[in-house]
């Protein structure tokens, strides 16, 4: 790394000096990609400038880039990277599946073995629906919680996100259209004021127990109880999307704050790294969608119960993320979060890492945070630098500063990412005040 820089500006400028040449194959990569992909990218959150750092392969909690650096895995692919690159057990299962084919086109038992397994761990769950990510899944809920209500507005947080087309941290034009109110993040005062304002046309509340993209700020439980005494008064559905946040706690953390909302969903890590969504709730709800039923609803998905997924799932969910490992793997986060904030602390530096369990995000700033509008009074230009000077120091991370814990990381890992941020704020104290 460079000596400490008094401009911001200056820093980031070697900071994305210092990448640039670092990565000259994934600069070339990039370039033959802009090609046939838009900006050579087909998902958006993966791209930053100067350019987006390609990737040749993944072990254990290990990533190497396209240019032969190995770097520790502390992206996790957005929490869906939980088991790491090579489970054997997992592999074992997919290994097995492929040996039975693939598109069968009917029912499957890692199928229902799947949904029995979600529907006894969640307090929520007493039937599921699978889908093939979590967008599909949230939009699936809402579509439900309309219907089924007659109702047509949907309470959703200030900078939230349920999928790329219900994002709500900037003006999305690709959004469903759906007629959106909003309240703020654990602001129980607003969540009353938007439903009074939506008075009985108020379908459903969506809102993630713990926002994930939006920073990892955590729910207050009082602002949770609230959001479920208020469906229960308006007549609206609650809906908490745990498609992250479910593998923080054995039942998500609907059961560590004792709230069971009407519908939930999931995605993510229970695939076991492959594509997966999936939706569930109340009975009464969810029985809507049996095809035998003379109302029932229709949800196609051509790969819904893909062999690959549902047997990676279902391996995944019953001999990997056992409610033990669970507790011991998010406890493990805990300490490692508090172990960042104490650094930072210690080096009189405004930055703090919020989240719970394995899920963090840093934060250039010293002030509270508890809503969204919180991380934007933070400078843009201190979060780039503290992502390229973690790449840096061979740390793979989100680019906004998310990190999320897989099972492969033990001590020598967690002292890794510790030891990179102590880097971090002891060489840009003079920025960091």
């Amino acid at each position: 790394m460079d000596l400490p820089n008094s401009s911001t500006e200056t820093a980031l400028r070697d900071a994305i000096q210092r990448f640039t040449e670092k990565n000259p194959k994934s600069l070339a990569q990039h370039r033959t990609a802009s090609a046939v992909l838009p900006g050579g990218n087909t998902r958006t959150v993966l791209y930053h400038e100067p350019f987006p750092m390609a990737l040749s392969g993944g072990e254990g909690c290990y990533v190497t880039s396209l240019d032969g650096v190995r770097y520790l895995d502390g992206l996790g692919e957005y929490t869906a990277g939980l088991f790491g690159h090579s489970d054997p057990v997992i592999r074992a299962a997919i290994d097995t599946a492929l040996d039975g084919g693939l598109v069968l086109g009917g029912h499957t038992r890692p199928e229902a073995g799947l949904a029995a397994l979600l529907c006894d761990r969640f307090p929520a769950m007493d039937l599921v629906r699978f889908t093939n990510s979590g967008t599909e899944a949230n939009l699936l809920a809402v579509g439900l919680a309309r219907t089924l209500t007659g109702r047509s507005k949907v309470m959703v947080t200030s900078g939230g996100y349920h999928g790329s087309m219900m994002l709500f941290a900037a003006p999305n034009p690709l959004n469903v259209p759906f007629p959106y109110v909003f309240m703020t993040y654990n602001d129980l005062d607003s969540a009353k004021a938007t439903a009074a304002e939506a008075g009985d046309d108020l379908a459903c509340i969506l809102v993630e127990p713990m926002m994930g993209s939006g920073g990892c700020i955590a729910g207050d439980p009082d602002f949770l109880r609230g959001l479920r005494d208020l469906a229960d008064r308006t007549g609206a559905l609650l809906i908490f999307d745990e498609v992250m946040t479910s593998r923080l706690s054995p039942g998500g953390l609907q059961l560590t704050h004792g709230i069971t909302p009407d519908l939930m969903t999931i995605g993510k890590y229970i695939g076991g790294g492959l594509t997966f969504g999936g939706f569930g709730g109340r009975g009464d709800l969810m029985r809507r969608f049996d095809p035998a039923a003379p109302d029932a609803l229709l949800h196609a998905g051509t790969f819904n119960n893909n062999t690959l997924t549902m047997s990676a799932g279902l391996a995944a969910m019953s001999q990997v993320y056992t409610p033990d490992v669970i507790a011991a793997h998010n406890a493990r986060g805990d300490r490692l979060r508090d172990r960042l904030n104490a650094i930072c602390s210690d080096a009189g530096a405004a930055f703090q890492f919020t989240g719970i369990g394995s899920m963090m995000t840093a934060h250039p700033t010293a002030a509270p945070i508890r809503t969204y509008s919180d991380t934007l009074s933070a400078d843009p230009r201190l979060r780039a630098l503290f992502f390229f000077d973690m790449v840096d120091s061979g740390v793979w991370l989100a680019r906004r500063g998310m990190i999320n814990l897989s099972l492969p990381m033990g001590d020598a890992e967690h002292d890794r990412i510790a030891e990179a941020v102590e880097s971090f704020v002891t060489l840009r104290a003079p920025l960091l005040t």
